[in-house]
């Protein structure tokens, strides 16, 4: 690879950093914004309604979907690269063909067992005709989720962007009023013309992408459609073991610790998870695509994977130094004091996220080259020690613990995935990567060692000296692949 294809490659990793970080800061945003607008226009009692419903919704919708979310990006984007308008033509019918059936039946499990997801979910069957009616959704979501396929498979980035803000935004503009002039009986109606509105917002970009209708047959969607998806199927049971540890977490810090305990262990895995977890997101969106275009080029899909792990480490690295510094004022804005008894556990968690996102990289080989069982039996393994981990950590040393169990997890995985990696696909880290990762987790160690031997101000002051200074190497080392005095040029001569 060139040096000026290796800087477009890094340039392009930046832009859809850029670009879905935003998207997905407005979307926490638009999150918080309506929970504060329900909370006073339903009340605790219809919020703990709307969230059970939305609850088993989501869940009929993973068992059904197929993962095709993630399996019809990997199909479209791998047809793109090769530039065979017939072949992608097909490729495109053949998932929304697919996407279709899932919607459908979806749809048609909510229909026939809507008087049991009633009984199972509040205990009676008042809520069957709600589920009935919210069936709807389960098509609507499904033909939405479509939509982003094809635009995050042909890399589409700006419509795909643009349809998640309107998307949100709007479907929070048409709910408001619905829930306030009908209350709690608002909640299906509001959720129905969410699906319609987001829907509608998807499809008009989706109009913006030329292409051609291709008829295909029956047979030819059977034998298409047969690898993408048992991989979204293992895609979705990898899903569901994800739910099950974090379910059986839950009720044992219930049972051993209590109810507060695990309101504190739900706090502290949101900060990491969603505050944080957002760059794993907007990184996601290009990522996959361009890493399914490349997968069978062996050195291009190694070069792709160490630029994203280069670029993770480097964007995350200052971000997590922060959280070590100035945990507990995070916490009190986010929470509240209450929540302070989190501190330890976050700090553990923000190392852990060191070499989660590493591996978050490279775990995406697996998904792009196809790997279904693989990926499968790796997933297994990691949930399985996760959760022992977990357990162990809590029971022992409480939500301290579960800092430590998450930091040891994710250093085993990242030992597990490299090894596979490596001995099958012959992967291999860059001197480059090897050189940073050390470098900025050296920095979180110091700061970590500093919020424990100083006390306020002066943990505050000298950690944020070394969060500069991770700022700085962040910024040195973008710099080298970026040219940021190039790219400025550029754009002050358009």
């Amino acid at each position: 690879m060139t040096q000026n294809n290796t800087t477009n490659s890094y340039r392009q990793i930046m832009k859809a950093t850029s670009i879905f970080g935003g998207v997905q800061v407005f979307n926490i945003i638009i999150s918080i914004g309506r929970s504060k607008i329900l909370a006073v226009l339903l009340g605790p009692a219809g919020i703990g309604i709307l969230g059970l419903i939305m609850s088993t919704t989501k869940l009929i919708s993973s068992l059904t979907n197929f993962g095709l979310g993630i399996s019809g990006v990997k199909e479209i984007a791998s047809v793109f690269e090769i530039h065979d308008e017939n072949q992608l033509n097909k490729t495109i019918a053949v998932v929304n063909r697919w996407i279709w059936i899932t919607g459908i039946l979806g749809a048609l499990v909510t229909l026939v067992l809507a008087p049991f997801l009633s009984e199972l979910t509040f205990g009676n069957k008042d809520y069957t005709v709600a589920f009935v009616w919210l069936a709807i959704t389960l098509v609507l979501n499904q033909l939405t989720s479509g939509s982003f396929v094809l635009l995050q498979g042909l890399r589409k980035l700006k419509y795909l962007a643009k349809a998640n803000v309107l998307g949100a935004s709007s479907g929070l503009m048409v709910s408001i009023p619905i829930y306030y002039f009908m209350g709690v009986k608002g909640i299906v109606p509001a959720m129905i013309a969410t699906s319609v509105l987001g829907f509608l917002v998807s499809y008009y970009f989706i109009m913006k992408v030329k292409r051609v209708s291709l008829p295909i047959t029956l047979q030819e969607t059977k034998e298409k459609g047969k690898g993408m998806l048992l991989m979204g199927f293992m895609l979705s049971i990898s899903g569901i073991m994800v739910l099950g540890v974090s379910y059986v977490i839950r009720i044992f810090i219930n049972n051993t610790g209590g109810v507060e305990d695990v309101g504190l262990f739900n706090a502290g895995i949101a900060i990491i998870s969603t505050y944080v977890g957002l760059l794993f997101t907007a990184m996601e969106t290009d990522y996959f695509p361009r890493l399914s275009a490349v997968i069978q080029h062996r050195e291009k899909s190694i070069s792709l994977i160490n630029q994203q792990a280069e670029i993770a480490v480097l964007i995350l690295a200052p971000v997590l130094i922060l959280f070590l510094v100035f945990v507990d004022w995070i916490i009190t804005i986010l929470y509240s004091a209450e929540f302070i008894p989190i501190r330890e556990m976050i700090y553990w968690a923000a190392l852990g996220m060191f070499f989660k996102v590493v591996a978050w990289v490279l775990g995406f080989f697996f998904i792009a080259k196809g790997a279904s069982k693989l990926f499968f039996w790796n997933e297994v393994i990691c949930n399985v020690y996760t959760l022992i981990l977990n357990l162990i950590g809590y029971y022992y040393w409480g939500l301290n613990g579960l800092g430590v169990s998450y930091l040891i997890s994710y250093f085993i995985y990242l030992l597990q995935i490299y090894f596979i990696t490596r001995k099958k696909y012959t992967f291999r880290f860059s001197v480059a990567i090897l050189k940073i990762f050390p470098i900025q987790f050296a920095l979180a160690l110091l700061c970590l060692t500093i919020t424990k031997v100083f006390e306020s101000p002066w943990n505050y002051v000298i950690g944020t000296f070394f969060i500069l200074v991770s700022m700085y190497y962040s910024f040195v080392e973008l710099n080298k692949r970026l040219h940021f005095k190039d790219l400025l040029g550029k754009y002050v001569k358009r």
